[in-house]
Parts: C-alpha cells; structure tokens; sequence
C-alpha cells in the first residue's frame, strides 16, 4: 500500500464525524491545485500572517529522492498578488530532516515557522521543526527557507509519529505538543498509548522534556490533537480513547511541585456526547471549552459538545447531533459571533457552520465543486472568508488550497 492509501486508510478508520448540510449561497475559489511537484496531499489548515499571506503543510509529493514512497512534503506560501494566489515552497522535506507533515505550521514568538512531521528524523518517528527565512533580501522567486531539527522522535521512551495537532507556546518560548503513539506505555493491551512533551531552549539546541505519559485507561490515550493554555499555564486536550467507557477523554495537565499531573475532565458518553474526539479544543471568552466527537453521541457520527466551568467541575452538554458516514480531522473553529466551522473529510469540499439561537444549534454548510477529503480546519481574513485545504482532488488529482466568500 503506498503512502497515500495508507494516509486516507488511516484518517478513515479513526475519523468519522457526519453532518447533513444545507448549501449557502457562497461561492468555492481555488487558489492553488497541487500537482505533486510542490507538494502533494495537503492535510492540515492554513496559517495567515499580517499581510494575508496563507502558509501551510502538504502531507507528501516534492522531492523524488525522498526515501518514503509518496515523497517527503513540503512547507509552502501562498502570496495574494495582481488578483491571484501564487505558490512558493519554503522547504522540501528529503526523511532525515523529516517527513510527511500532517500538521500545519504556526508562528512562534520569533517569528519563525514551527510544525511537526509524522516519520522521518533519526529514528523515522517523526520530528518538530524550525523553518527560518533566508538572512538576505530574496533576488529570485525560489527562496527556501532554513530548516532546523528541534527533535527526533523515537529513541527510549520517547512520542512516535506526531500527526493533526497544533503545537502550543508558552510565555517563555518553550513548546508543548503530542504525540498519538510511543511513550512505552501499556494501552489496554493494544501498544503504547501516547506522550505529552515540552522542547525548552537550552544553549543552542533545544531538550525535550516528557510531561506525561498516557496508559490508555482511566486517564486517556493517544492524543492525536494539540493542546491549548489558560491563563495560569495549565493545558487542555483530548485523547481519542480511555476514560471510564473507552471513548476518550478532555483533559487538563496542570504543573505542580512534582512534575506535572493529568486531571480528567470529562469522561465521553456514548449515548450523549459521543466517542473518539480526535480534534482538540477551542475556549470562549468565558472559558467555556468546544469539540467535537467523531462517533455516536445524540447523532449516528458524533457529537459537537461544550464543556462549562462551574464550581471546580465541568458541565458537558451536547449542541448538535452528527449524522451520516463522513469524518473530520479539524479541531473546530469559532468567530466573533460564537457560530462553529469545521471540515467533513468524506464529503467533497464540505464545511460547516453551527449557529446558536434561543437555545439550539442549527446546522448549515457549503460543497465545493472541486477537491475532496478536507481535513484541516477553517481560517478567516478580515473580511470574512474561509480558507483550508483538500487532500486529495483539484486539476492533478493532489489536493487543492481553497476560500469560501460569503
């Protein structure tokens, strides 16, 4: 099987999130059809920095003497200029320098562009990367960026093979992130069960720290998606199984004298809420916590859900019912009018908007007519449009980079 069944084999069995949805009137642009030799396979979102310049990840294609069949990936940007996109690849991955991104990239607090790959690096686990711009004013539209390995994975007890989530940045500059697998941990018999890590700056290079280690049981196992901070430093995410039913968990990990200690949340209820969350969170002003589930539940696959603080636990309710037999990468996405997006991975080019009114949710979305299997999770621009990707289909059949104008 080739990289690419692999991938969609892979995203298929452990992501089946399904909504029924209603066509806007709003118009499907693609700005970018990948053709393989830029890149191929782009499963993560986009990133956008002050000037609307989109940045994001494709999964494989670029370079053919990549080691891994498929190709190795690249780092790309998209520069909105004279009415049109134009694509630039910052970094073709070649393995020992990883491979694989299903990740998108974000800005860190120099500047720089960070993300993860799934394989390559030293042990081909996977690793977390630099991208810095060149030192000198650019003289011709090829202009890679510098590529600096953070970390391997997959030495000792090490994570293995981070995947969709985003990485987190502290006050300080140190990184925290997941890992679905390794760890050295039993996972209710099946394998290990998934890390939590912190890479720390330290005399030029950069130490890895594991913060947790998942068992898989009561407390959750593997990860898949990122994490995200409160304003005292603690961090929240989910874990796709474990917990009281073995349907996942939301989780907090909180420092404390000893380390750092995992507190579980919220256990998911088949019948409720769901089961297997593979996106992560996002918080509203008030700290209310938004995911989704990608099985079961009030619908037949999956479940949006809100959790609310109160007296030192959390209150789960369930906001609307998926159902059919399409699934979702992307952690969701909300806007300054607390209405939910995310991406269905099994409808083409479909996205989803959940509007709160008078209590209930109602549910609405878009079908592109191009591209297939969106993965990432949605963006906005000032004005209001959406921006992500497609993993497969476009004019090659590789992907495509698309907005929705409202």
């Amino acid at each position: 099987m080739d990289l690419w069944a692999t991938l969609a084999a892979v995203a298929i069995a452990t992501l089946l999130i399904v909504i029924a949805t209603e066509a806007q009137a709003q118009t499907f642009v693609t700005l970018h059809n990948f053709s393989g030799s830029e890149g191929e396979g782009p499963m993560a979102g986009l990133t956008m920095d002050g000037a609307g310049n989109l940045y994001g990840t494709a999964a494989g294609g670029s370079n053919t003497s990549c080691p891994l069949e498929g190709g190795c990936g690249t780092v790309f940007k998209l520069t909105h200029k004279n009415g049109s996109w134009i694509l630039n690849t910052l970094y073709a991955f070649s393995g020992p320098d990883g491979a694989n991104p299903a990740s998108r990239v974000l800005f860190g607090p120099d500047g720089d562009l960070y993300g993860t790959t799934m394989y390559g690096g030293a042990a081909n686990q996977g690793t977390v990367f630099k991208l810095s711009p060149p030192p000198n004013a650019c003289v011709t539209a090829l202009c890679p960026w510098r590529e600096t390995v953070l970390h391997s994975f997959g030495s000792g007890n090490d994570g293995q093979q981070p995947q969709y989530g985003d990485l987190a940045f502290d006050r300080q500059g140190n990184i925290y992130g997941t890992t679905p697998y390794g760890g050295n941990a039993g996972c209710d018999g099946a394998g290990s069960c998934g890390v939590i890590y912190e890479l720390t700056p330290s005399n030029g290079s950069w130490m890895e720290t594991i913060l947790y280690r998942f068992q898989g049981v009561g407390d959750g196992g593997i990860p898949f998606a990122g994490m995200i901070f409160d304003n005292a430093g603690n961090l929240y995410g989910t874990a796709n199984t474990g917990g009281t039913e073995y349907g996942g968990v939301v989780f907090e990990l909180s420092p404390s004298e000893g380390g750092w200690a995992e507190t579980v949340l919220y256990n998911f209820d088949v019948l409720t809420t769901g089961q297997f969350p593979t996106g992560g969170l996002l918080a509203d002003h008030s700290g209310n916590l938004y995911g989704a589930t990608s099985e079961s539940g009030i619908g037949t696959a999956g479940t949006a859900y809100e959790l609310t603080p109160s007296n030192g636990s959390w209150t789960a309710t369930a906001l609307f019912g998926l159902s059919g037999y399409t699934g979702t990468l992307a952690t969701l996405t909300m806007d300054t009018a607390g209405n939910l997006y995310g991406t269905l991975f099994l409808a083409d080019n479909e996205v989803f908007k959940l509007t709160p009114s008078n209590g209930k949710w109602t549910q609405t979305g878009f079908s592109g007519s191009d591209g297939g299997y969106p993965s990432g999770n949605v963006i906005f621009d000032a004005s209001g449009n959406l921006y992500t990707t497609a993993f497969t289909g476009g004019k090659y059949g590789k992907g495509v980079v698309f907005e929705i104008t409202p």
